[in-house]
């Protein structure tokens, strides 16, 4: 959106709206741990932030950050290009879903508008993700996103899988291996109180399966 706009600055701002998304403002030390940086350098930078023009966050001491118009417009066109790329990746060159993520990290900040069009474009205009994330328009608007984690759901709900955190590529493996992936749908059979284990039904398998907070809080599904 400006030249003055880094690779730092963009990994800001997406940071920043992720964390916003999880409600409320993002604190300091969340935005650090994310960066692996240490807090005073993310405070300079957040102050660096709010006083530029024009101003992409809103900061104030000891209750945390959160974006301005322009910066939720600049956070949304890095995820779109993020997540175009993990697309293209996956359905152009072959890769796996738990390859994609490291390489979008890399390429998210160098693509040209024109090059994010034309992608756009040869994959169909996807609004979903590999991880069945939803892709911002080319307008830059993020779609509203109405799905509630797996760990939410108790005996007899029926739910369709959305999206999964894309964070752990071990974790994705492990999800293509029992076919926990966006779209398939799931019945739960039993709740535990005790530990919150959950026991489901894949459509599809004869076997349920049952499956812990670790990973029943990283999916996320529709009833």
């Amino acid at each position: 959106m400006t030249e003055l706009m880094t690779q730092s600055i963009q990994d800001y701002l997406k940071h920043i709206y992720e964390l916003n998304g999880q409600g409320g403002a993002a604190s300091t030390n969340d935005i650090a741990a994310r960066l692996n940086i240490a807090p005073a350098s993310v405070t300079g930078m957040l102050q660096k932030l709010a006083s530029s023009k024009p101003p992409l966050v809103v900061y104030k001491k000891h209750q945390g950050v959160t974006l301005t118009n322009n910066g939720e417009k600049a956070a949304l066109e890095v995820i779109r290009h993020h997540r175009l790329l993990e697309t293209f990746l996956v359905n152009t060159l072959g890769y796996s879903w738990d390859e994609v993520h490291c390489e979008a990290d890399k390429l998210e900040h160098v693509i040209s508008e024109d090059f994010e069009a034309r992608m756009a474009a040869a994959l169909g205009h996807p609004t979903r993700d590999p991880h069945g994330e939803l892709i911002p328009t080319a307008d830059l608007v993020m779609p509203a996103d109405k799905s509630c984690p797996l760990a939410s759901l108790r005996t007899d709900d029926i739910a369709t899988v959305r999206r999964v955190s894309d964070d752990d590529p071990a974790l994705l493996r492990h999800l293509h291996k029992i076919g926990v992936v966006p779209e398939v749908k799931i019945t739960v059979t039993n709740y535990s109180e005790f530990d919150g284990n959950l026991t489901i039904k894949v459509e599809g398998q004869k076997s349920n399966l049952v499956l812990g907070i670790a990973v029943t809080s990283q999916v996320f599904v529709d009833k």
